[in-house]
């Protein structure tokens, strides 16, 4: 059966790790599937959203600095734990996401990798960047680290990464999360998940 939902992520950003925490709720009550799809979003950001580093350089920006706060509300709201930011941000997630790819065939087996670096990162301010602790987190997940790092270098995940990124960029998104239900209907972001789950219960 093909997933409703497709789920575009990058494993650097704190609000894909909230949308990756809440999402499965909105599929247990909708009764929908997901595909997990991982991007590089930096590479997102150069091709159409390049308007996120300047913000990021103004140390006045307030519209920013209340984003924060936003953050810790909706992770309270959760009861997903964000200590965030820490001296790893910004991340630049290119070894991480290549993990993330070497496993998008076996999608449980992706989710499970996901759901330990979100709190390797955002939870134990580890180094996202560091392959070493992407392959701890695999072992802990009962994964296996060592040849998932091992594959994380090699070329189909490269080109997967690039291909998925160049897709969700061809398709309309800006970010992550961008989510699509049922192949064109695009949402983004943790805060729009209620609209994810009332396009679910349209059809």
């Amino acid at each position: 059966m093909t997933a409703r939902v497709e789920f575009f992520f990058d494993l650097s950003s704190p609000w894909t790790c909230l949308a990756f925490r809440n999402l499965p709720a909105v599929l247990e009550r909708t009764g929908a599937t997901a595909r997990y799809r991982p991007i590089l979003v930096g590479g997102v950001f150069n091709a159409v959203n390049p308007a996120v580093y300047a913000a990021r350089e103004q140390s006045d920006n307030r519209r920013m600095a209340h984003s924060w706060k936003v953050l810790k509300d909706w992770a309270r709201l959760a009861g997903v734990p964000m200590n965030f930011p820490s001296r790893w941000h910004p991340a630049k997630s290119v070894a991480a996401m290549r993990f993330c790819c070497a496993l998008e065939e076996d999608q449980a087996a992706l989710a499970r990798f996901a759901r330990g670096a979100f709190a390797s990162y955002f939870d134990r301010q580890e180094n996202l960047d560091d392959p070493a602790v992407l392959a701890a987190v695999a072992d802990a997940e009962g994964l296996d680290g060592a040849a998932l790092a091992e594959a994380a270098t090699g070329d189909a995940a490269k080109a997967r990464l690039r291909a998925n990124t160049e897709e969700v960029i061809a398709r309309g998104g800006y970010g992550s999360p961008t989510i699509f239900v049922d192949g064109d209907d695009m949402y983004f972001g943790n805060d729009q998940l209620p609209l994810v789950e009332a396009a679910l219960n349209r059809t």
